[in-house]
């Protein structure tokens, strides 16, 4: 496989999607577009769906991008331009786990999020909370990841299911 220019990281919340796709940028030289960036507002008010493809579009009409996450209101965008889905499909435990570190670490040392956006003890704790919609969420997206993998009609998806295959596939990659 040639280098992907358009690349798609998937997964759940918690799995590393961000990370993953500051490390492709730089190993690549690809622009990174986070996602969340593009989705919320100052105060957590989130952009409106139809803003959100708009902005998304926009991206995807690049001939170089990654984006580190696909939602709802435009998965299909992404999805119809991308070269290459790197899908991190690790164990529920396993993204939880990282997941609840990350908010833990954000709730103590007030580290912005995006546009401002901090973790507070009350979004924590809020029925609207990340953790709450990682539960939700897991399984609805381990069963697309894994159908897109199947489905001879979309894109190649890179299906890694530990932290370890993932190194091993980077570590192949160009350095900068």
């Amino acid at each position: 496989m040639s280098a992907p220019s358009r690349i798609l990281v998937y997964g759940v919340y918690g799995a590393g999607k961000s990370t993953l796709a500051a490390v492709l940028a730089d190993r690549l030289r690809l622009p990174w577009h986070p996602v969340d960036d593009l989705l919320w507002l100052p105060g957590w008010v989130e952009v409106p769906v139809d803003r959100q493809r708009t902005r998304i579009t926009q991206i995807c009409q690049e001939e170089r991008w990654i984006l580190d996450g696909a939602y709802h209101g435009w998965r299909d965008v992404p999805l119809a331009r991308a070269d290459l889905v790197v899908a991190l499909d690790y164990p529920r435990w396993r993204s939880f786990g990282r997941l609840l570190r990350r908010t833990l670490s954000r709730l103590v040392t007030g580290e912005e999020i995006c546009n401002g956006n901090r973790e507070s003890l009350g979004s924590v704790l809020s029925r609207d909370s990340i953790l709450v919609w990682h539960v939700g969420a897991f399984a609805r997206a381990r069963r697309r990841m894994r159908a897109w993998q199947a489905d001879p009609t979309a894109p190649p998806v890179l299906l890694f299911r530990s932290p370890a295959e993932l190194d091993r596939w980077v570590a192949t990659l160009p350095r900068r």
